[in-house]
């Protein structure tokens, strides 16, 4: 996955480093380099002085909140950032430095640490914050004001009682995405228990408020809330998405989201080191499908439950690139599709309104005379594809040819013209 590729923590922190960069942290640290994980203390001066060695942010946990482990935040931040850069209008699926995104966080906890987090990484990221609680809401400014981000991420007081997606109320026209990393816990009791249930100490001082771990019906119930509410605001938001503390919760909302006939959604697994997992889902109601390392990237996962792969791959043994790229464009130039093939690159988009490669198509559009007439809007299309010939991943001759879908919500028309384009470079 590439967010994981991405992750400076993917081995861990070295904790000897950071107390060479950190006098605050070295104080903590035993001789043997090892943190004590159960003191609150030890556990707030790692985040901070992290998020100050790695992202030059100043950052203060006030003792009786909930206190952001940097590395688990930053996998959400990175798989955010993989869902938009492969989801952009201009289909370049890496990251677009020009590209200006507003995203939402939904309950944002004592210090923003998901817009701090995403602002120090992506200069045209901007934020609005949103809590309930009065405490999160003013030690979330401070820290927004300590390292003047006062014109990028907005902290906003809400109430339980408003609307998770209030973007009028919020001031914005539409959101690139909404983030949130909701209670997990269903009532306290839940949450007694779970700590009880624990044969030994937390691996982790859990230092949060009941505010910050506990909700009504807990992540399930909150989550299907968002899910309604996106059921009005539809494509306003591009992507809706929740981090999860279950595994079995993925599931149930997966199964809500396809209830509502929705059939663009993407589900990650964040594993940091070998105590911590937690999962997160996202949903679109557009029709801009995410690469497969970000949109199936979870495992031990029931199989019809994850989304349509947007990539189909195949080998064609004795092929050469430029060979196969001409019969791929003549081919493709041909049909009543917007077709721009870019010889230098191998690489070819393309956005078509229909099956037209069919028998029946073909034979539709010779009566009505080659492709007279033709208008295709990219933004109606009901395909959007790209097509790569690369020579990486095989043995010395051939040809891999990848087909990416890019846009669309038809399975059905995206395979057809997978089969289409691998019988005609296949010579069949």
């Amino acid at each position: 996955m590439r967010a994981a590729r991405n992750n400076i923590y993917k081995n861990d922190v070295d904790f000897a480093t950071l107390a060479l960069h950190s006098p605050e942290f070295a104080r903590y640290l035993k001789p043997n380099n090892q943190l004590d994980f159960t003191d609150p203390d030890a556990v707030r001066q790692l985040t901070k002085s992290l998020l100050q060695k790695d992202f030059d942010l100043n950052v203060d946990i006030p003792d009786n909140r909930l206190c952001p482990p940097v590395p688990n935040r930053l996998n959400y931040i990175l798989w955010i950032q993989g869902l938009l850069d492969t989801t952009g209008d201009e289909y370049r699926d890496d990251y677009d430095p020009d590209r200006n995104v507003v995203g939402l966080d939904i309950g944002t906890g004592c210090c923003s640490i998901y817009p701090l987090l995403g602002c120090a990484m992506r200069p045209q990221w901007n934020f609005v914050a949103t809590d309930i609680d009065d405490n999160n809401v003013q030690t979330s400014q401070e820290a927004v004001s300590a390292n003047k981000l006062q014109s990028r991420i907005r902290v906003v007081q809400t109430k339980s009682s408003d609307n998770l997606f209030s973007i009028e109320k919020l001031g914005v026209n539409g959101l690139d995405f909404t983030m949130c990393n909701p209670p997990f816990y269903t009532s306290r009791e839940e949450m007694v228990s779970s700590a009880e249930a624990k044969e030994r100490p937390p691996f982790s001082a859990c230092t949060g408020a009941e505010v910050e771990m506990v909700t009504d019906g807990g992540e399930i119930a909150f989550v299907s809330r968002m899910i309604e509410e996106s059921l009005q605001l539809r494509e306003k938001v591009l992507w809706y998405t929740s981090m999860l503390g279950k595994l079995s919760s993925v599931s149930v909302l997966i199964e809500k989201l396809i209830k509502h006939g929705n059939h663009n959604y993407a589900v990650t697994e964040f594993v940091q080191g070998s105590k911590t997992r937690r999962w997160a889902i996202a949903w679109s109601w557009g029709d801009l499908r995410p690469t497969v390392d970000v949109a199936r990237s979870i495992t031990k996962f029931p199989k019809e439950l994850l989304p349509f792969p947007s990539e189909y791959t195949f080998d064609i043994p004795s092929g050469v690139i430029d060979d196969l790229g001409l019969k791929l464009d003549e081919e493709l130039s041909s049909l009543a599709v917007e077709w721009h093939w870019q010889k230098s690159l191998a690489t070819g988009v393309g956005f078509a309104m229909e099956n037209v490669w069919s028998r029946q198509a073909r034979r539709k559009m010779k009566s009505a005379g080659a492709m007279q007439g033709l208008e295709i809007d990219e933004r109606k299309a009901t395909l959007g594809f790209k097509v790569q010939l690369k020579k990486e991943g095989i043995e010395k001759e051939g040809v891999r040819v990848l087909i990416r879908w890019l846009k669309g919500t038809d399975t059905v028309l995206f395979e057809s013209f997978c089969g289409m384009v691998k019988r005609k470079l296949e010579g069949r």
